[in-house]
């Protein structure tokens, strides 16, 4: 059954009124008639299965039948932030890493990216990231939509890594710490502390350019507090890097038939 994000202020008591894209796509690509159902989400905390009354003036009215549980959400929150890669690959990682289970990306500026950053295209960048993210998110049945940062530079993303219980820098040259090495532990201590706060880890993954990191901005990494581990023997496209490490977090974290 398709699903699709609306405002909460369209989210009604008895009714909800899809517009927009949405309503075109409802009418003119899935054909759907007055009788047909959809299930719909404020991207909050209400989720419903919805029948469609009416289909007119650009809008879709539709009935609320039966209100859903908002439970498809991992129980960790893990944000990707990638260094700007060459042409559409950015596409592609919030695509596939929004359908693994990502809560945010953060893209970034780094030595040895390769993209010559614009800031005038930014708002317009932001916005075709957000529809991709929507839509994956849609497609998987996800009850958020992944927040997109504004662009920022190596030095802005070290600073934020306070906010993060842990902060992990996939660095091909790392040969000692394996990302299991780190995942399984913590994900034990931390799996202990939350079932008396009920919090959900938060952890930051960051991707380096088709270059890699620099030396130095790997030892300003770990000096500000991430932890550098190594995705396996193989060198990963900066493209595949993120959906890895996303997948292994999420199946450490039993999202995906893990433990």
């Amino acid at each position: 059954m398709q699903k699709y994000f609306i405002a909460p202020e369209q989210f009604g008591e008895q009714h909800i009124q899809i517009t927009g894209s949405d309503a075109h796509h409802i009418v003119n690509v899935m054909r759907a008639k007055p009788g047909a159902t959809v299930i719909v989400s404020d991207g909050a905390s209400r989720e419903a299965k919805a029948m469609i009354e009416r289909c007119e003036n650009g809008a879709v009215e539709a009935r609320i039948v039966e209100l859903l549980a908002a439970d498809r959400e991992p129980a960790v929150l893990v944000s990707v932030a990638q260094s700007l890669p060459k042409g559409d690959k950015m596409e592609l990682i919030i695509q596939k890493c929004t359908e693994i289970g990502a809560a945010r990306f953060i893209p970034f500026v780094s030595e040895r990216t390769i993209v010559q950053y614009d800031q005038k295209k930014e708002a317009k960048r932001l916005e075709r990231w957000g529809k991709i993210a929507k839509e994956a998110a849609e497609q998987s049945h996800r009850n958020r939509v992944p927040a997109i940062d504004s662009t920022v530079s190596w030095k802005a993303l070290t600073e934020h890594y306070s906010e993060y219980d842990l902060v992990l820098l996939c660095y091909e040259d790392e040969v000692g710490t394996l990302l299991r090495d780190v995942l399984e532990p913590f994900h034990r201590t931390f799996h202990s502390k939350a079932q008396q706060s009920q919090q959900e880890a938060r952890i930051l993954v960051i991707i380096g350019p088709e270059g890699g990191f620099s030396l130095r901005e790997v030892e300003a990494a770990v000096e500000a507090g991430a932890r550098c581990v190594s995705l396996g023997r193989r060198i990963l496209r900066a493209e595949t890097a993120g959906m890895a490490a996303c997948t292994c977090i999420m199946y450490q974290f039993g999202e995906l038939g893990g433990v």
